[in-house]
C-alpha cells in the first residue's frame, strides 16, 4: 500500500459539484492499493499517518504528530500511484487492485485513524474527484507499506 502524505491548512473533496469531505489544518491522504495488500497494510498506514511527526512544536521544529495537534485527516483514494511509466506514454495500471479488493482497504485506512480519536473526511471511491488542498510547507511524505518492518509475533 502506498500513500502521499500532505500536512495542509485545510482540504476538500467534490464530487458532482458538492463536497463530500472536507478537513481544516492536518494531513491529506492518497491511498493506493496493490493486489498483496492486506489490512494490516492499512493498519500500518493508518498508525504512521497518526504518528508521524510532520507538526511543528513551539520551537519550529516538526516534533509533533497529527495525534499531538488534534488536526484532521481527508483519506483519498488513488490507485494511480501504482502507475507504471516504465515503457511507452501511457501509464499502465495493472499492479493497482481492483476497486472490489481496494475498497475496503482504503476504508480501513480511514477506520484506523479514526480509531485514534482523529476528524476523519473521505472522497468518494471510484467517483471522479476534484481535491483542493492548502498546502502546509510544503510538506509531503510518502508511505509505502512494503517496506515495512513484519509485525512482531508474540
Amino acid at each position: 500500500m502506498r500513500a502521499v502524505i500532505q500536512r495542509v491548512v485545510g482540504a476538500s473533496v467534490r464530487v458532482d459539484g458538492g463536497v463530500v469531505g472536507e478537513i481544516g489544518p492536518g494531513l491529506v491522504l492518497l491511498v493506493g492499493v496493490t493486489h498483496g495488500d492486506s489490512e494490516a497494510d492499512a493498519a500500518w498506514v493508518a498508525r504512521r499517518a497518526a504518528e508521524l511527526r510532520v507538526f511543528d512544536d513551539a520551537s519550529g521544529r516538526m516534533n509533533r504528530s497529527l495525534l499531538d495537534v488534534g488536526g484532521g485527516a481527508l483519506v483519498v483514494s488513488q490507485f494511480t500511484l501504482y502507475a507504471d511509466t516504465g515503457h511507452g506514454r501511457r501509464p499502465s495500471y495493472l499492479a493497482a487492485a481492483s476497486p472490489e479488493f481496494a475498497a475496503p482497504l482504503v476504508e480501513a485506512v480511514a477506520n484506523g485513524l479514526r480509531a485514534r480519536g482523529l476528524v476523519v473526511a473521505t472522497g468518494t471511491f471510484g467517483a471522479h474527484m476534484e481535491v483542493q488542498l492548502i498546502g502546509d510547507g510544503p510538506v509531503t511524505i510518502i508511505l509505502d507499506s512494503s517496506g515495512a518492518p513484519a509485525p512482531v509475533q508474540a
